[in-house]
């Protein structure tokens, strides 16, 4: 038998995702979700909804988020985890500067499910009012 992402602890697949996104390992992160993958972030901000599909999720959801930050700066870091069964919840900080000349600096939750080896759904949690006055200051 040969060792296959689906050997994966969901712990595992989600701490690799995000240290893929720390590195901008940009071939893990799309290797870190299901093609059917939902994210789901709540609120009432400009990127408040629930994203379907890998594809959407990668390029227009965390993508997105691109041309707001300074490239460069953006800098996550894995606080911890915890796991039962197929859901991982991760706590990390992301810090950037931003294109409008302010600072990013949040603290988030995501509560990840995790499917044969791969990220089937993430509802985040993270301060939005805080995401609105830094990264969408004109709303």
């Amino acid at each position: 038998m040969t060792m296959t992402n689906t050997a994966a602890t969901p712990k595992a697949v989600v701490i690799r995702y995000v240290e893929a996104v720390r590195d901008g390992d940009a071939d893990v992160i799309h290797d870190s979700f299901a093609e059917d993958v939902t994210w789901h972030y709540p609120g009432d901000l400009p990127i408040s909804k629930v994203w379907h599909g890998r594809d959407t999720v990668i390029n227009d959801f965390l993508g997105g988020m691109g041309p707001i930050l300074v490239p460069g700066t953006l800098e996550i870091e894995l606080v911890s985890t915890i796991a039962e069964g197929d859901r991982v919840v991760a706590e990390w900080t992301s810090k950037a500067k931003t294109v409008h000349g302010g600072t990013y600096d949040n603290r988030c939750i995501g509560i990840y499910t995790v499917r044969d080896g791969k990220i089937a759904s993430v509802v985040e949690y993270t301060d939005t009012r805080h995401v609105a006055a830094t990264l969408f200051p004109a709303l």
